[in-house]
């Protein structure tokens, strides 16, 4: 499967992690969030209102054919999550979002809701990747460079997972710099 963001972007970008300030005024409560779901066809709207929340430090998304053609066919092939309010009212909100490329074996893209941040929800979503990508391959993910202070709770995610940073990759569709970094495969036993 082609990454979703070489479908929007140059070749060598991938759709990056999200993590700004918390904005209190909008917080869910913990006990209001679902655990963590296989995505279906009809989060696509709303995963596409996390997508343009995401826009100002990934880069264009939610208006761009390619970007929802690949979402479609991530959610098909059973590549993609979801983290989801527990409201009668919405009960489709998507909290935060994860794609995996399972060929790649990497995370392809991952957001949290900023109204939902603080509660572990990217912890949950990375998990649940990491749990459907192989652990004897390295596991790789494009994510924010250090000197990016939007990037480094995302970072931080990363390391608490095992991530390393290996290599410089340039600017994301948004301008901002990007690291590759990647975990390292789990040893076999013999």
């Amino acid at each position: 499967m082609a990454t979703l963001q070489r479908k929007v972007s140059a070749p060598h970008s991938r759709i990056h992690t999200l993590r700004e300030p918390k904005q209190p005024e909008m917080r869910f409560n913990a006990v209001n969030t679902r655990s963590v779901r296989l995505a279906v066809s009809n989060d696509i709207e709303s995963w596409l209102i996390l997508a343009r929340e995401a826009e100002p430090l990934f880069g264009p998304m939610a208006e761009v054919p390619e970007f929802k053609d690949a979402l479609a066919e991530a959610i098909a092939g059973k590549q993609a999550f979801v983290s989801l309010r527990d409201s009668d009212e919405f009960p489709s909100l998507i909290l935060g979002g994860i794609v995996i490329s399972k060929e790649e074996n990497s995370i392809e893209w991952l957001a949290v809701s900023a109204s939902a941040r603080g509660f572990g929800i990217g912890g949950k979503l990375l998990e649940t990747a990491l749990n459907h990508l192989n652990p004897a391959r390295p596991v790789a993910v494009q994510t924010f460079d250090s000197s990016v202070p939007e990037g480094l709770t995302a970072r931080h995610l990363y390391q608490k997972f095992g991530f390393e940073e290996r290599q410089h990759m340039g600017p994301n569709p948004a301008g901002i710099d990007t690291v590759l970094m990647t975990k390292a495969p789990c040893s076999q036993p013999g």
